[in-house]
């Protein structure tokens, strides 16, 4: 039996003449399709497009071989492009050159930029960054217009890390959040996600709670602020904090569940992750009387906190088993990341205290979620927003994406 002929390798169009193909004016159903029948009466090969379409402007581009037959053929092609255009109360521009694009630069990477709002001076000073390190901007586009403006620019000729160090500088003074990472097939693959849980996948510290039934709130909130900023070890400052617990009756635990308020967006970012396949854990310098019902409420793949002792339906006011600190975060996301079979360099970590900063910086991609300044100072990129699904938009997810697979089940888009 004979094999089936190779299929003809691709033409190359680079040493060839070649025609960009530009149409602009009001947008309208159509306009894509009429360009290109009108371009396939000459015969010609389509090398590019590109379109956009901003506040009902289309802008369309085509890059074609140039038509065979001659100037005589081409000239044709040329009158024919504009009068069709200018039935349509279009403009049209077409221009001559050789070859294809030229190839992006080495030292790609993905730049993200949330603004709450995006000022016009604060994208000047970060394009200009880009350009004196040496960068190009190849392609923009937004990526979310609510709850804060985001914008995705795919940049070459830098390194990605370089290219990092430059921005995040120039963003903490222009006050708006970055994030820089490398370009490739490894951002769209299946990843990890894990969170920390007080002040990041919820609005409170879970102790606190506790503490407020045992009438020891005050105490314990300072003791929490100084551990979450750094300043106390984070185990040592556990002990002390859960001591003034003891003797509190366990059955608090139903009303403190009650009293957990999930931080906005993040309903909507669990769910978007799970819809694409991503693992979610989350890692707990709380509690697993809190954490277990959390799992259970948002369908998470892994947990790990610490669990307050109870005898005889008290507190005892210790903790039993491996105390979930700082190092013990960073333990549990290469376990998490050994059982989901994801390597370390797919994970995602988001937290916001001292205790957080092995794990972000063990991680692939470490989120700083409205953070103390020394764990934003330390993480790969900050969000100072609100809104925890804009993690989403840090990893190439648009609004419009949500929005649709939220639609497309009947998901309320008030659910948080």
């Amino acid at each position: 039996m004979n094999a089936a002929p190779l299929p003809p390798l691709p033409r190359s169009y680079d040493d060839e003449r070649t025609l960009l193909v530009k149409v602009f004016g009001k947008d309208r159903p159509g306009i894509t399709a009429g360009l290109f029948s009108t371009l396939g009466a000459f015969g010609v090969d389509v090398i590019d497009i590109e379109q956009m379409v901003t506040r009902g402007r289309i802008t369309l581009c085509a890059l074609i071989a140039t038509p065979e037959g001659g100037p005589g053929t081409e000239g044709a092609l040329r009158a024919t492009v504009h009068r069709w255009a200018e039935e349509l109360k279009l403009q049209a521009e077409i221009i001559s050159g050789t070859g294809d694009n030229a190839p992006r630069r080495e030292g790609r990477s993905h730049v993200t930029v949330l603004g709450h709002p995006l000022t016009a001076a604060a994208t000047a000073a970060l394009t200009g960054r880009i350009t004196d390190a040496g960068g190009n901007i190849d392609r923009v586009f937004r990526l979310a217009k609510y709850p804060v403006t985001a914008v995705e620019l795919a940049v070459s000729g830098v390194p990605t890390e370089e290219l990092r160090s430059v921005l995040v500088t120039e963003a903490a003074a222009q006050r708006v959040d970055i994030a820089v990472v490398r370009a490739g097939l490894q951002r769209r693959a299946k990843r990890l996600v894990v969170m920390d849980v007080d002040s990041t996948l919820i609005q409170d510290e879970v102790i606190e709670l506790f503490a407020a039934h045992a009438g020891c709130e005050e105490e314990v909130a300072k003791v929490t602020a100084a551990a979450m900023a750094g300043e106390l070890d984070f185990a040592e400052s556990l002990r002390a904090r859960v001591a003034l617990l003891a003797g509190l009756d366990a059955a608090v635990t139903d009303k403190v569940r009650t009293e957990v308020r999930f931080t906005p967006g993040a309903r909507t970012l669990v769910r978007t992750l799970r819809r694409l396949g991503f693992q979610v854990a989350i890692v707990s310098g709380g509690f697993t009387q809190v954490t277990d019902h959390l799992v259970e409420q948002l369908g998470l793949d892994y947990a790990a906190a610490n669990t307050l002792e109870v005898v005889d339906g008290k507190f005892t006011g210790r903790v039993t088993g491996e105390i979930v600190d700082r190092a013990g975060k960073a333990r549990w996301l290469a376990r998490f990341a050994e059982q989901a079979r994801v390597p370390l360099e797919q994970t995602v970590a988001i937290g916001d205290g001292a205790n957080d900063l092995d794990m972000l910086n063990a991680a692939g991609l470490g989120v700083a979620f409205n953070a103390k300044p020394v764990v934003r100072e330390a993480a790969d990129t900050a969000v100072n927003v609100p809104f925890l699904d804009t993690v989403l938009y840090l990893l190439g997810i648009t609004r419009e994406e949500v929005e649709a697979a939220d639609a497309l089940d009947g998901t309320p888009t008030d659910d948080e």
